[in-house]
């Protein structure tokens, strides 16, 4: 679809109005008004539900924010939930259902509001556990059930818990962990260009970096593309799902209009309305911190969206943004192969991090590469 921003008109902002309105965002329209015409008052409320579904709140509507809206007009019982491989259903119902089954014991993975395999699955030994014909389709008599039993896990939230423990089983050693490394745009799509530096080019550098440190520590490093390709979000992450890694680090760079921007921020799964990856965060913050300290660049935070590729993989995912091409200073330091290193060296520092789980760990920034090593060499040794 086209984008829709302040200053438009037609029968799609109408659409819009109308939406945000039944979503209470905005006031009914006064006499007089023109409701096909994208105002000030519209932008407004289109920044607040953007903010409220962790979207970027620049108060346009592109495909995520339209797609936002549309899943948001769906609560749990307007319609029958299954699983369609070709088009996967999605929407804010989707969405309940999987908190539901966390709730009760079952593992949904992740609550994206996509119905996919992993949901069906769940719903399927709900039905089957429950005394129903395990159909793995949420129709009237499923609801009736999911509504009347209580809580099974209780004293936190589910997915936080089984996030958790997911991470205290996979033990402190890298060797054996599955990693994706997800270098941005490729191909035809350079991403960010400026000043004849290209975005795709350098983060496919700094993947092939990480890539070689993680595989010195003994840990599978997979790339979601070759350098001449370039996959939809959709299809990364169903990479990542299917090679069924333990992790996902996406890389890339940003613009800005204002030559002034600059900085680090790294994203996680987070729809702003309490679901959140507590994984994928703690792993954005250890990235960040790590970054940080070693190069010295404007802290732009940490923040939880609900982008394709954070929402749709099942593990733990975190999108790093390193600097602004745009920026001078950011750009001097990103054509830097040295700087590329302390970055890559910085990223698998903080991955080593969230696996000690506070464990044998150094300060912020202090921890190198061939502490890392050495660390892994004293594991083997005491497993043996």
């Amino acid at each position: 679809m086209q984008l829709l921003r302040r200053g438009d008109r037609g029968s799609a902002v109408v659409e819009i109005r109308d939406t945000l309105r039944r979503f209470g965002l905005l006031a009914t329209a006064a006499p007089g008004a023109t409701p096909d015409q994208f105002d000030v008052e519209l932008e407004r409320a289109v920044q607040a539900f953007q903010q409220r579904r962790g979207l970027i709140t620049d108060g346009i509507v592109g495909p995520d924010t339209y797609r936002a809206l549309r899943e948001a007009g769906w609560s749990l019982g307007d319609r029958m939930l299954a699983l369609l491989v070709s088009a996967p259903m999605s929407g804010d119902d989707v969405g309940q259902l999987q908190t539901r089954l966390l709730e009760l014991g079952y593992d949904p993975g992740r609550p994206s509001g996509v119905f996919d395999e992993q949901t069906e699955a769940a719903l399927r030994r709900f039905q089957r556990e429950y005394g129903m014909a395990a159909d793995g389709v949420c129709g009237p008599a499923t609801l009736r059930a999911l509504r009347q039993l209580g809580r099974k896990v209780t004293g936190g939230s589910p997915g936080l818990l089984r996030e958790q423990e997911l991470l205290r089983r996979a033990g402190p050693r890298m060797r054996g962990k599955r990693i994706v490394i997800d270098p941005g745009h490729g191909g035809l799509d350079r991403g960010v260009q400026a000043s004849g530096v290209c975005e795709a080019d350098l983060m496919w550098d700094l993947a092939r970096r990480l890539v070689g440190r993680m595989s010195a520590t003994g840990m599978e490093a997979l790339v979601t593309r070759r350098e001449d390709t370039c996959p939809s979000d959709a299809e990364r992450a169903a990479f990542a799902n299917e090679a069924n890694a333990d992790l996902v680090l996406s890389l890339h760079s940003d613009a800005n209009r204002s030559i002034h921007a600059q900085g680090l921020a790294t994203f996680h799964f987070g729809n702003g309305t309490g679901a959140t990856s507590t994984v994928g965060e703690a792993l954005a913050g250890l990235i960040q911190r790590e970054l940080l300290t070693r190069t010295a660049m404007l802290d732009c935070g940490i923040q939880g969206r609900t982008w394709e590729l954070l929402r749709l993989t099942r593990m733990p995912t975190v999108r790093v943004e390193l600097g602004y091409l745009t920026h001078m200073g950011d750009r001097r330091k990103l054509i830097d192969s040295g700087f590329r290193d302390v970055v890559a060296e910085g990223i698998l520092v903080a991955v080593k991090r969230l696996y000690l789980l506070g464990q044998n760990d150094q300060p912020t920034g202090t921890f190198t590469f061939s502490d890392v090593l050495a660390h892994e060499i004293r594991n083997q040794a005491q497993a043996i």
